[in-house]
C-alpha cells in the first residue's frame, strides 16, 4: 500500500482502486492503531485510532480531500505534504 504522507507518527496510505472497494477512502496507521477514513465525509468508518489521531487525520483530509479523490479516481498515487 503506497504511502501518501506521514506526520506526527501517523502514516497515510491508499490502495490502488482495482484492489480496493468503494467508497473512496484512505488508511491511517498510528503505531498499532489503524483507521479507515471516507474521502467524501472525512469520517473514520472503521478502526481504532485514538481521538487525537483521528482529529489530526480529519484536519489533514480537509486540506487534501480533492487531491485524494483525484488519486482514487485516476489510480495515480503521489506524495502530499504533512500536516504542520
Amino acid at each position: 500500500m503506497p504511502e501518501i504522507s506521514h506526520f506526527y507518527g501517523i502514516v497515510i496510505k491508499m490502495f490502488f482502486k482495482p484492489k480496493e472497494h468503494e467508497p473512496s477512502h484512505i488508511h491511517a496507521l498510528y503505531g498499532e492503531y489503524v483507521g479507515e477514513f471516507n474521502l467524501r465525509t472525512l469520517e473514520m468508518t472503521e478502526g481504532d485510532l485514538p481521538q487525537k489521531a483521528q482529529a489530526l487525520v480529519t484536519e489533514w483530509l480537509g486540506l487534501h480531500a480533492d487531491q485524494l479523490q483525484r488519486m482514487w479516481d485516476t489510480q495515480t498515487i503521489e506524495k502530499l505534504p504533512p500536516l504542520e
